[in-house]
């Protein structure tokens, strides 16, 4: 079994970086990648734990986006290093991040919600602060009983707590990953919410960009749209990921380390028929460790 898609707590997950690797081992994982949100904090952690392992480890980053529809967030799978321009590409973003959170803060008081941002951030090790947080402390607080009801009450878009995520631009991410050693892959592309009727074109502009592959399959969608999808990357020549998209044990009921859409384990041909040869085509025969 293989993921190419999780997160740790250096962004949104709730296992360390480590832990995230031990608790893939003991799910009989070979081959992981840690794709943490605008951060690459937590790779060197997982790095050495995956050794300790005998995991395969992929060092990876999600960046988010700027796109006018849905949501659009990058895969940058095997970095090799934190150039120059990924690192001013993440401190844009944490400056970003830390802006949109002291709004929501400001937007929960004026709902009448007793809770800052620098409460919520004193809760948790990470640079990486965002709504799942501010909805674990409620809970804390009792505000609410679960966390899904901060989104369904204040966070969600349309609710009055909601503030628009900036993002990086698309051009400037594909080359910063690749400038880092790493593969520029679209995560769960059907999240852009464009209909299939332009989805294919809308694709096909995105890998002229320099897009090198698609996160074809992701527990979000049916298993009929993954393989439309992963159709669509073979016919751009781009290869097409798998992943999990995995936050925690307690996060989301729909997500599991080493399963993906249709709740099927993540085949062992994404990593070795797909995108091992790319990586092997940036790298040559160099081993993937990530170096800062």
């Amino acid at each position: 079994m293989i993921d190419l898609h999780t997160h740790s707590t250096a962004s949104d997950g709730t296992f360390t970086p480590s832990q995230l690797v031990h608790y893939a081992a003991s799910k009989n994982i070979k081959v992981l990648a840690l794709t943490d949100h605008d951060t690459t904090s937590g790779l060197l952690e997982a790095q050495e734990a995956a050794k300790a392992e005998g995991i395969i480890f992929i060092p990876g980053i999600e960046v988010s986006i700027d796109w006018p529809t849905g949501e659009f967030h990058l895969l940058g799978l095997g970095l090799k290093e934190l150039s120059s321009s990924l690192k001013s590409l993440t401190d844009f973003l944490k400056e970003e991040r830390k802006n949109r959170n002291i709004k929501m803060a400001q937007r929960l008081k004026e709902e009448g919600v007793d809770i800052t941002f620098e409460e919520v951030a004193s809760h948790f090790n990470t640079e990486n602060i965002g709504r799942p947080h501010f909805a674990a402390c409620m809970v804390q607080k009792g505000i609410i009983k679960e966390r899904q009801q901060a989104f369904d009450l204040y966070f969600a878009k349309g609710r009055p707590c909601y503030v628009d995520k900036a993002g990086a631009d698309l051009q400037s991410a594909i080359n910063a990953i690749k400038e880092s050693g790493g593969v520029p892959v679209q995560a769960h592309p059907l999240s852009m919410y464009i209909s299939w009727g332009k989805i294919e074109d809308t694709l096909k502009d995105i890998v002229s960009k320099g897009i090198m592959g698609f996160e074809a399959w992701h527990p979000g969608i049916r298993v009929a749209e993954a393989e439309r999808l992963e159709d669509i990357a073979h016919k751009l020549s781009v290869c097409a990921t798998a992943g999990s998209d995995f936050h925690g044990e307690k996060v989301r009921a729909d997500r599991h380390i080493g399963y993906t859409a249709g709740k099927k384990k993540i085949e062992d041909r994404f990593w070795e028929e797909e995108l091992m040869p790319v990586l092997k085509e940036v790298h040559g025969n160099e081993n993937l460790e990530f170096r800062i």
